[in-house]
């Protein structure tokens, strides 16, 4: 039907390790694709300072162009295809269609693939469009609906144990540990963003009732053909859902936490991100995202399109806070090189880091890089392969990656907390009372300390990074020294274990550059 063509940038894929093809989808099955198109204007590089843009004016001078989604409708129409849902504010748009005439239109091959965790609709190689659309669409997202990220928590073992087990922490304890700047986080909106799983209110009630603070108000949304859908499975996702409420709530817990739920895909996955962006009813000023993969396990296109909107929230003033992992400097990839977690590598997110904290009469006896034994997990940390570094870590002395050729890309994590799980945090899950770590706490604590200082200051920190790198010699960090991830070491200043260290109240809250 069309004869030129081009391979769209940073779409190619590789089968999912460790699955196997089992057939093909049925060509009649109607599915989605998730088109993102290019911005209207551009944003400018330097956003660190920048006055935030209001959401409106934002979209009509950063979103999609409708020239460029007519373009989109003559291209659907050429296969048959149904134009679904059009945001220009998120600059996107969905097209539906058969396995067959999306598979066309495309250029490529979809295939049923098999994993011990079930099957998944999947593609390999690359995505072609017409010449129409050169430059206009940035990534194509959706057919190959595999499983994306992972969540970043641990629950502590708990079965019988030579040594005893450290003591564990409720989220106000460790916070008190910290420093907590004043404040609830009143008049703040959190944005958490969940890839399955779900909470029941009586959870909720339940445990903080027992902490003696109110239940925080907490709304759900579903995206995508994502919802709130509790599994009863205290391990399973709702561990992850259960842990991130409660750690902000319990921190911030007069802020509105509102929960996103979207299908663990690359598209529901983005989908529930810009959502949460661009939400001008609920307009959050934090996002918390504790699920993530190895940057090997994602197309180019994606990880650029996710950097973009991570990019809509420094110009919207919108700290997000992303978990590093849990799988120490391989992350969980069985390759023998060291990777580092996605979306936490992005440079527009505040990449959390974990330690071990331990802790006696209310205060800090030692604080080390978590990286427990066998099984029970390590931070994440290391160097991007696909980010350059910021500029913000050009004084940082992060160095090259350890793997061949040894480039020179953005650091992980930024900050860090108390991640590991012998030390965790004590919360409620489906009924029960559980020990949590993980990097997966580290993202909800940081976001609610940020709720706790963007009340007291009046305004959003927005984008974190330039500012904390900024006053990091500052005494505003506690810097962790001792321990390693793997194939990174902690050290003085910063390091790919625990980046600039873990808060500490009386020199980071009080500081000029972050309550001015």
């Amino acid at each position: 039907m069309l004869t030129e063509r081009f391979a769209l940038a940073g779409s190619h894929r590789t089968a999912l390790y460790g699955s196997r093809a089992v057939g093909a989808p049925d060509p009649t099955e109607h599915i989605d694709a998730m088109l993102v198109l290019r911005r209207r204007l551009p944003i400018g590089p330097h956003i660190a300072g920048a006055p935030p843009m209001d959401r409106h004016v934002f979209a009509l001078a950063h979103g999609a162009s409708p020239d460029d989604v007519r373009s989109v409708d003559d291209f659907a129409r050429q296969f048959n295809l149904s134009v679904g849902a059009v945001d220009l504010r998120r600059r996107m748009v969905t097209l539906s269609g058969t396995v067959a005439a999306l598979s066309e239109a495309f250029g490529t091959t979809l295939k049923m693939y098999q994993t011990e965790h079930g099957t998944f609709r999947g593609r390999s190689g690359e995505l072609f469009l017409p010449a129409s659309l050169r430059d206009v669409v940035v990534a194509v997202l959706g057919l190959d609906n595999r499983p994306q990220a992972h969540p970043r928590f641990r629950r502590r073992p708990h079965g019988p144990s030579a040594e005893p087990m450290p003591r564990a922490f409720t989220p106000t304890e460790v916070a008190k540990l910290y420093g907590t700047p004043p404040g609830t986080g009143h008049g703040e909106t959190i944005a958490i963003i969940e890839l399955g799983g779900g909470y029941r209110p009586t959870d909720l009630r339940a445990y903080f009732e027992a902490l003696g603070l109110p239940t925080p108000s907490v709304t759900s949304v579903a995206v995508g053909g994502g919802r709130n859908a509790p599994t009863g499975d205290p391990s399973g996702p709702d561990g992850e859902v259960l842990l991130d409420i409660e750690v902000a709530g319990a921190i911030a817990p007069d802020a509105h936490i509102v929960v996103y739920f979207a299908p663990n895909t690359d598209s529901g996955f983005l989908d529930a991100i810009t959502t949460a962006l661009h939400d001008h009813v609920r307009t959050p000023t934090i996002v918390s995202i504790s699920w993530g993969g190895a940057e090997p396990a994602w197309a180019t296109q994606a990880l650029h399109a996710f950097d973009e909107a991570f990019q809509d929230a420094a110009a919207l003033d919108v700290t997000v806070c992303c978990a590093s992992g849990d799988n120490g400097s391989a992350d969980g990839i069985d390759d023998g090189k060291a990777h580092v977690d996605f979306p936490a590598s992005s440079p527009h997110v505040l990449a959390c880091g974990g330690t071990r904290l331990e802790a006696s009469r209310g205060e800090i006896e030692r604080e080390t890089v978590w990286n427990d034994t066998p099984g029970s997990g390590a931070t994440g940390g290391g160097v991007s392969e696909v980010f350059p570094r910021p500029a913000y870590q050009q004084q940082s002395d992060v160095p090259a990656s350890v793997n061949a050729p040894h480039f020179r890309g953005r650091g992980v994590p930024d900050v860090a907390g108390n991640a590991d799980p012998a030390t965790g945090y004590e919360i409620r899950v489906d009924g029960q009372t559980v020990v949590v770590g993980g990097t997966s706490a580290v993202a909800p604590l940081w976001a609610a300390l940020i709720a706790r200082r963007n009340e007291t200051a009046g305004r959003p920190l927005g984008y974190a990074n330039p500012v904390l790198y900024a006053i990091a010699s500052a005494q505003a960090f506690a810097d962790v020294t001792a321990g390693s991830n793997g194939a990174y070491r902690a050290g003085r200043g910063w390091d790919p274990c625990t980046g600039l260290g873990s808060p500490r109240g009386g020199g980071f809250w009080v500081h000029p550059s972050v309550t001015s």
